[in-house]
């Protein structure tokens, strides 16, 4: 399992991030261009063009984008997994089936995962927020999309942060807790409920947050299921 840190772009400050990633050093990570268009998208390629960025293993795709930019990242930045929010949500170009295979769908606040649609991609990307976020305001969705994730493939995860207690904002007439900017690092105790086998070798931090706060979150979650482990390894062997 790789943890990456990862330029977001919903609040727009991913010119920041790229710059402090090549100030600290950092050659590898996610880039999630989830609300950019495409002109916007062109000044962002440009901006990786010239940073110090030498690999993008995960990218999350957005419905607009064609087969030139999946190209692109494949073959400047060796990507190796994408992912999609369901086609319910937003049409997906015909023209991606030539990748599909390396591109997962991702559970999100809009749909139910199905089952026909995972099986046309490359499997599943599980946003664990949005599932704890199911676990605790609807369980039947919750129940419905662990039923899939426990038995199909599982290629790229998202992981932000759960608020403690907290409803944080209104989504409609449905209250949120998952956020992807997190104040405390025990905002990410909650992947302690989830299995092993729901991680992949692609994990992004979809946080706003500055690369280096991301970093830190990164060795905090690598030791916390480090700890939950030799925790189960010594109640078993007990």
């Amino acid at each position: 399992m790789k943890i990456f840190p990862t330029i977001t772009t919903t609040n727009f400050k991913w010119k920041e991030k790229i710059r402090e990633a090549d100030e600290l050093g950092i050659i590898e990570l996610a880039v999630f261009p989830t609300v950019l268009n495409k002109i916007q998208r062109e000044e962002l390629y440009d901006f990786l063009k010239h940073s110090k960025i030498k690999s993008i293993p995960f990218v999350h795709l957005r419905s607009d984008m064609g087969l030139d930019e999946i190209e692109f990242f494949i073959k400047k930045y060796n990507t190796q997994i994408f992912n999609v929010h369901s086609e319910k949500s937003y049409p997906i170009p015909k023209e991606w089936a030539k990748y599909s295979n390396i591109i997962a769908i991702e559970n999100t606040h809009a749909c139910y995962l199905d089952e026909k649609e995972i099986k046309k991609f490359g499997g599943i990307c599980i946003d664990f927020a949005h599932l704890e976020n199911d676990r605790i305001t609807d369980l039947n969705k919750y129940y419905r999309n662990s039923e899939l994730m426990s038995r199909l493939p599982i290629r790229c995860n998202h992981i932000s942060a759960i608020k403690n207690k907290f409803k944080i904002e209104e989504d409609g007439d449905k209250l949120r807790y998952d956020s992807h900017v997190f104040e405390n690092l025990s905002e990410f105790d909650y992947l302690k409920k989830y299995s092993y086998n729901y991680f992949s070798d692609y994990c992004a931090l979809e946080l706003e947050n500055r690369i280096g706060e991301q970093l830190k979150v990164k060795d905090y979650i690598l030791k916390l299921l480090q700890g939950r482990d030799e925790y189960v390894k010594k109640f078993f062997n007990e």
